[in-house]
């Protein structure tokens, strides 16, 4: 098969290495992390651009490396070509390879923070959405003397004590090793930024499979999306995290 794979660049490293081993074609596009800070109508409406690229005498499917991530996928329609999503919330997902797995670390860890070499190396690099991101326009990336300039000292000191401080209910830094890194450079950033945060920190193996599965073609429909010419995604409140449903005409 010959496949178009659109994935979030946080999934840089192990998508390459993943692709490099899939028996079948396949064209990646990274897309800015930024995405996610722009809100879930502006990240759908970016990602739907993008997937109505693709010349569909070129390719069988188009893949997302992508979780449901704030419900930025919902409503993606596939136009004249297939999409597979993986059935995941968000991208620790596809890092720890299931989400049963996922969701008993998570159940079992409250309050942790995620690294891997992806949102180390790329996660910052967000220059070319910032002005559209939600944290810029409801002031989340001001200091508090911008936000009394901005908008007053009592108006500021509140914006600033309900937002200023987005990771204030974390407690753990938890560093997902996937097999891809070049050395330990990564690992150490980890627990350096553990160390300044005054957090636990804890390395965890994690698992190519799922995105290995992606690049493979092996959708199990337990595991993931396929999404028919015509019809869009959809948000589900249950195990299955999303499903699709006739696009509008």
């Amino acid at each position: 098969m010959r496949l178009k794979l659109i994935s979030c660049e946080i999934f840089y490293r192990e998508m390459c290495a993943a692709v490099a081993r899939s028996p079948h074609q396949i064209d990646i596009e990274f897309l800015s992390k930024g995405l996610h800070d722009i809100g879930a109508e502006g990240m759908r409406s970016r990602l739907q651009e993008v997937l109505d690229r693709p010349d569909e005498s070129r390719y069988e499917a188009v893949l997302f490396g992508y979780g449901l991530c704030g419900n930025g996928l919902a409503g993606l329609t596939a136009r004249s070509i297939p999409i597979v999503l993986p059935r995941a919330h968000d991208c620790i997902t596809l890092f720890l390879g299931a989400k049963e797995r996922y969701l008993d670390y998570f159940q079992s860890h409250p309050g942790v923070y995620f690294r891997t070499t992806g949102w180390i190396e790329r996660g910052g690099n967000l220059a070319q959405l910032h002005q559209l991101s939600i944290q810029n326009r409801k002031g989340m990336v001001y200091t508090y003397e911008q936000l009394v300039e901005r908008y007053g000292e009592e108006n500021a000191r509140y914006i600033y004590e309900q937002l200023g401080d987005c990771r204030r209910n974390y407690q753990q830094l938890t560093f997902i090793e996937m097999g891809v890194e070049p050395d330990g450079q990564f690992e150490r950033q980890a627990r350096e930024e553990a160390v300044r945060r005054g957090w636990k920190f804890e390395k965890v193996q994690g698992d190519l499979s799922l995105i290995e599965r992606l690049v493979n073609g092996q959708w199990d429909e337990k595991e993931f999306l396929v999404v028919p010419p015509g019809w869009r995604v959809v948000a589900r409140h249950d195990e299955q995290i999303i499903g699709s449903e006739p696009g509008t005409p």
